[in-house]
């Protein structure tokens, strides 16, 4: 006897009129958004090096996480993960989480962020100001494993940035960061910078730019800044993808307790361990630069695009360097703006800002 047809057609109607709607309008949130401005850094003219500064602040969320929390949503609606009513959870040291939410919101579903402790109160309100929920450890290291239970407990997706970053992006192209950077660059006089300089969280970032570049055959080359208490820089310095960390990171959205899987140390070129007082003071000047406030995470990618600024300088090579504004300074009012966080810390800025200052008023090296 033959064998029969076994034929099982999980077709829903109603659920595809559903994700039709939400990835409108996740895409409609795209095309509403312009581009983010590419800035000038100012440096002596004499010098013949551009350093501009990506300002991914002035997305509708106010940080770079806006492009990955869109691509995040897309992936995940696309792959059937994100279901109407159920919650969509995510493990996030705040930026990501407040670009999900904002998504989460626009589609209609709950958002949970999973976040530590030592999150700052303001990244918490902004979560909550756009419509979500967090739940609090007490170790960073626990968020991971906190955010698959609540989602096995709700019948929600975990998002996972930290696994799913690098591949939800469209590296190709596609308006991606590095697309954009090398846009706005075309009428410069470097229209291919020396380096691109960025920070990591997940790793997605440096791998979209990274990729990018080589995609196209370009000759920029890609540098990591990581700050101190993350294993990003032990694990690519010693081939290493097991290495971790014991203590968090101080500089919030960057750096992390282990080697995350979206972070693809083969991509890059370079990497530089920041001192976080190094980063704090980068920040600070670039307010006294631009009077522009920015998070500690751009004093990092700013501290080290200066230093092959200098590099370059002392070479007396010619060029450009492009780094991120990451996300805005009014969220750390009470945290690398206050004196006094940074004396409870034991931060002390002074000598790396006086470097800074010396150098950009003509001195030959960043030292």
């Amino acid at each position: 006897m033959a064998a029969v047809t076994v034929d099982v057609d999980r077709s829903d109607a109603a659920y595809r009129a559903w994700l039709k709607e939400a990835v409108r309008k996740v895409q409609a949130d795209s095309n509403r958004s312009a581009d983010t401005h590419l800035l000038r850094f100012p440096l002596p003219e004499a010098w013949g090096i551009d350093l501009y500064l990506k300002d991914e602040s002035t997305h509708p969320t106010g940080s770079l996480k806006h492009r990955l929390a869109r691509s995040l949503f897309l992936y995940g609606l696309c792959n059937g993960w994100i279901r109407p009513g159920k919650p969509v959870i995510e493990a996030s040291s705040g930026s990501t989480a407040v670009s999900e939410a904002y998504f989460a919101k626009l589609i209609g579903v709950p958002f949970i962020a999973v976040m530590a402790k030592s999150t700052s109160p303001a990244k918490i309100d902004l979560i909550e100001f756009q419509g979500g929920s967090c739940h609090l450890v007490d170790n960073p290291g626990e968020v991971y494993e906190a955010s698959a239970r609540l989602a096995e407990q709700t019948g929600g997706h975990y998002m996972d940035q930290f696994t799913y970053a690098e591949r939800a992006t469209d590296w190709r192209g596609n308006n991606n960061i590095a697309e954009s950077i090398f846009a706005q660059l075309r009428l410069e006089p470097h229209p291919e910078p020396a380096w691109i300089v960025a920070t990591a969280g997940t790793g997605g970032t440096s791998a979209t730019i990274a990729r990018y570049v080589h995609y196209l055959q370009h000759d920029t080359r890609i540098c990591v800044a990581d700050p101190e208490n993350s294993c990003f820089f032990d694990g690519w310095i010693g081939h290493d993808p097991e290495a971790t960390c014991t203590q968090g990171s101080r500089i919030e959205g960057i750096g992390r307790p282990r080697m995350e899987p979206s972070f693809v140390p083969g991509a890059i070129d370079r990497m530089m361990r920041v001192p976080d007082a190094a980063s704090i003071a980068a920040m600070r000047v670039l307010e006294n630069v631009l009077g522009k406030k920015a998070g500690a995470s751009t004093g990092t990618g700013l501290w080290s695009a200066l230093r092959i600024v200098a590099e370059m300088r002392a070479a007396g090579e010619h060029g450009s360097v492009v780094t991120l504004i990451c996300d805005p300074g009014d969220r750390y009012l009470d945290k690398y703006y206050s004196d006094a966080w940074l004396a409870e810390q034991d931060i002390d800025i002074a000598p790396y800002q006086a470097m800074l200052e010396r150098f950009l008023d003509g001195a030959d090296q960043l030292d």
